[in-house]
This record gives structure tokens, sequence and C-alpha cells, in this order.
């Protein structure tokens, strides 16, 4: 599959999961265990041209609500403070940060969609605050645990929410 072009399987698993039609889907940025789509690595800009920081955006339903509930918890504050306290853990979140707007580079490059409106701004709160665990969770998916700190954190926390089987029905 080249990028822009979604299996007309996987176009429906998202659309099912969103529950509208995906844009500016750049290709499949991971898979869940169950086969469906889990992160769509998106252009960073949409058709009609706003700008749109979120490379690594999660689809799952499934996960997604977990993530929310972790949200509702106060997670984001205490990771928060926890950044303004453990240089190891916010050097961590830096190299995230700088791998994140990479990844929006290469693919602004590829695709001749130079954004320079969100220059620096990469997604979820990163390098300095916690803003967003959807977004932390799709990018530690995407471009693999390890890499983000508070992503692994995330996962860890929700638990392999694919165990119940896939999020959305193989749609006709």
């Amino acid at each position: 599959m080249s990028p822009g072009t979604l299996d007309p399987g996987d176009e429906r698993a998202i659309r099912a999961q969103l529950g509208r039609p995906p844009r500016a889907i750049h290709e499949i940025g991971h898979r869940c265990p169950c086969g469906n789509p889990d992160v769509v690595t998106t252009e960073p800009r949409l058709a009609d041209g706003t700008p749109f920081p979120t490379t690594f955006y999660l689809t799952c339903p499934r996960a997604a609500s977990l993530i929310g509930t972790l949200e509702a918890s106060g997670l984001m504050r205490e990771m928060t403070e926890r950044l303004g306290t453990d240089g190891e853990l916010a050097a961590g979140y830096q190299r995230a940060h700088d791998a994140y707007l990479a990844a929006r580079a290469d693919i602004a490059s590829a695709t001749g969609q130079e954004v320079p409106e969100i220059a620096g701004v990469s997604a979820g709160g990163m390098p300095r605050r916690v803003k967003c665990l959807h977004v932390l969770a799709g990018q530690a998916l995407a471009q693999g645990r390890g890499l983000n700190p508070l992503g692994d954190e995330v996962l860890d926390a929700i638990g392999p929410w694919w165990e119940a089987g896939p999020c959305v029905a193989e749609a006709p």
C-alpha cells in the first residue's frame, strides 16, 4: 500500500472505529494484534489546507475509551509534575518530541506539505507537559516502545485492550 491510499478493508474499519470517514491518512501507523488498524499516520495538512499536528492518530475506540478513563483520573497532571522532578523522564520525553517532529517532517517532505504554522509543535503537550494520553499512546504504538516513556506507561496502564476481540467487525 502506498502512502495516502488505504486498503478498502482498512478504510471501512477506520470509518467504523471513528464513526466518520478517515481524513488525511498517510499510512497505517500500527496494527492491533486483532488485525485492525489502531493508529493511523496522518499527513500534516487536511484536504482543506488546515494544519493537522496529530501525526499519530489513535483510532481504536476500545483503547481510546480506556485511555479516556486514565485522563479522567488525573494521570496527566501527575505525569506533568514528574516531568519537573525527574530529569531522565524529561529527557526521554524530549527525545519523543523530537522523534515526533522528525516523523512529521519526513511525511511533509515526501508529500510536499510543509506546515510552518505548526513548526516545533508536536502533540500531547510534548515536551514540557502532558495534555493528551491518546497521542502519547499512538506515538508509542506507531514508533515503537522505548521511545516515549509516558506513552509506554499509558500502554502498560490500559493493558491488552485487544483480548476481547476486534473493536469493529469486518464491514462488507
